[in-house]
């Protein structure tokens, strides 16, 4: 009753308010009595529930679908600009909404998990992919550890008075003495331990001084000695290991600031050979940062034989310290040039075995198919000794095999045919020849255009997967080399998983080619050229590279200088037939002297001005 009397007087005073304003049209004063009717019932309405939510929820609910359908616009154009930068802009909107919708539901839930699972840990040192790779043509796996090597045994050694000139021996020469007990493995290590205090002012090859390890393992050595008990040529010897190995109780710095105090108490492969073999450990050596070329952390490696300039790959410290005669030898990885760049730069001799031929577990992964470990050496004769050493199946890593190399001290060089591409030191050619090798010219021959980028997509997607909690945590704002990895791992990120196996399809393809012709031995060409470089890696092809001679470095100063530009050669064999090119180089260096030739560091002559500082 009460809201009738209402109405009918709010009736009566509109019917009185359109009288006074001259609104005489009956017809229109009904439309306005119709509408204020219906607006006044409606307000008596909001009282119900199903009312209010009409006049109140329903907007919202349309203004938040409309945001939603906005949202949805503006990640399908968010792909579509995206897909741009990974060749795949070839979707309509209706299947790039379920594309977003997808990767929003399974992807990233997935990617997030996988991370949570396997990416917590930078360096990729633990769960290896199940996806390995093999590089070996013909070569069966052995189902067990292979025989060694039959080294020379040298007789006649005599010890020199001199400490520089027991520093330059070769390990062969080192063993002999202390076989015959002409000098101790701590008499060794004391010597070695001297020089690279001395020079790596200058040479900045050191991370990590191991003295009080040496000196427990040379004295072991020494009392086995005592006891009759004779480990092999590498009884005693000391050597330095590449700063990405661990061992147990010291840094592993992997050469860059985010982890320059890690320490990895975890045995690598390549440390427990040595260290059963009795060899000793006396130093860290640089490594590039991340294993990129040679600036790290404490600043960046020279090269003995041009202190004005450096290194190069991240094996630097490893070439450096054994060109300088600051160790026998010492241990490197290449996963793309850093055994051959640093062994060429530095005028020693260096080989990059055969992928899978050691074991990599304790180091720092990069690519898991594309990292192999090698030493560098005074000598290919020192080489075959440390591969025979080192080689063999690790349990912790997948791609290590039993390769079953044959002796490179027992092959017959006069039965070889070797290929020598244009590039090629003809000195090294007529050496060989003169010695019965028989030479004849060779060309690589495969069809795939970019061999760089091959390789790149899978060393680049392969780094960032092992340190994509480093690029997440953003300390690629921090590396030493804004230009390196930070640029290539950003550039990583837009590979398709899709592309990343077509790049290994290419790469299969590539090795197929290569393989098909590689009719000679093996062959002879330029180390460092950069198309080689990177089929060899692809290829998981050994080469060992070999000093050759020597030139003006370029810009001398005007009164002259001892510095020189380092002259070096490759001798390429196919996988699983490293001891054909250590033969080689062997017989090379048994008719040449350039790989005894001594940098001359401190002693640059009376004219250069390169000021030199050297620790006392």
């Amino acid at each position: 009753m009460f809201i009738r009397v209402e109405r009918a007087l709010l009736l009566a005073a509109f019917l009185c308010l359109g009288a006074a304003i001259g609104l005489s049209s009956p017809s229109l004063l009904s439309v306005m009595v119709e509408n204020l009717v219906f607006f006044f019932d409606f307000f008596l309405l909001l009282k119900n529930n199903e009312a209010r939510h009409f006049l109140i929820e329903a907007p919202k609910d349309l203004l938040s679908a409309s945001e939603s359908k906005r949202e949805k616009a503006s990640d399908v154009s968010a792909l579509r600009d995206a897909l741009k930068y990974l060749d795949a802009d070839f979707f309509n909107y209706s299947q790039m909404h379920e594309m977003v919708e997808g990767a929003k539901e399974f992807n990233i839930p997935a990617f997030r998990e996988n991370r949570r699972l396997v990416a917590s840990v930078d360096g990729g040192l633990h769960n290896p992919s199940v996806l390995v790779f093999h590089s070996s043509w013909d070569i069966e796996e052995s189902s067990h550890d292979v025989g060694k090597f039959n080294y020379p045994h040298l007789s006649d050694v005599e010890r020199p008075s001199n400490d520089d000139d027991i520093a330059f021996m070769t390990i062969l020469e080192l063993g002999a003495l202390i076989r015959t007990k002409q000098i101790t493995s701590a008499e060794l290590t004391a010597i070695f331990l001297t020089r690279l205090k001395r020079f790596n002012r200058v040479l900045e090859a050191v991370v990590t001084y191991t003295e009080e390890l040496a000196f427990s393992q040379a004295k072991k050595a020494d009392e086995l000695l005592q006891q009759g008990i004779y480990l092999g040529p590498l009884h005693g010897i000391p050597y330095g290991l590449k700063d990405i190995i661990s061992v147990p109780g010291y840094k592993t710095t992997w050469g860059c600031k985010t982890f320059k105090d890690q320490v990895i108490n975890m045995e690598a492969w390549v440390y427990n050979r040595l260290k059963s073999a009795g060899a000793v450990l006396i130093a860290k050596l640089v490594t590039g940062s991340l294993a990129y070329d040679d600036i790290w952390f404490g600043g960046r490696t020279r090269n003995p034989w041009n202190i004005e300039e450096y290194s190069t790959g991240s094996s630097a410290g490893s070439a450096a310290s054994t060109s300088a005669g600051l160790v026998p030898f010492a241990i490197g990885s290449e996963t793309c040039g850093s055994i051959t760049y640093p062994a060429a730069r530095c005028g020693i001799t260096g080989l990059r075995p055969t992928f899978g031929t050691v074991g990599r577990s304790g180091m720092l992964s990069l690519s898991e198919s594309l990292d192999k470990v090698g030493p560098f050496c005074r000598s290919a004769a020192d080489c075959a000794v440390i591969i025979d050493v080192i080689r063999g199946k690790d349990p912790k890593d997948p791609s290590s095999r039993f390769i079953p190399l044959d002796d490179p001290f027992s092959v017959d060089v006069r039965k070889l045919t070797v290929g020598y591409l244009e590039d090629a030191e003809m000195e090294v050619l007529d050496v060989l020849s003169s010695m019965g090798v028989k030479v004849v010219p060779f060309k690589l021959n495969y069809t795939i255009k970019s061999v760089q980028a091959t390789l790149n997509f899978t060393m680049d997607v392969d780094m960032l997967s092992h340190f994509d909690k480093w690029q997440r945590s953003g300390h690629d704002n921090d590396y030493e080399a804004q230009d390196q990895w930070p640029v290539e791992l950003r550039r990583a990120r837009l590979i398709p998983a899709v592309d990343y196996l077509q790049a290994q399809r290419v790469r299969g393809k590539l090795i197929q080619e290569v393989r098909e012709g590689f009719t000679v031995d093996a062959f002879i060409g330029n180390a460092t050229d950069w198309e080689k470089v990177c089929l060899g890696n692809l290829v998981g092809m050994p080469i060992v590279i070999v000093p050759t001679g020597f030139k003006s470095i370029k810009d001398p100063p005007k009164g002259g200088t001892r510095r020189r530009t380092t002259v070096t050669t490759g001798i390429y064999a196919p996988p699983g037939k490293d001891h054909i090119a250590l033969a080689l180089a062997m017989a090379y260096q048994s008719s040449t002297d350039h790989h005894l030739q001594r940098p001359p560091i401190d002693d640059l002559g009376p004219n250069d001005p390169i000021p030199i500082t050297v620790e006392s």
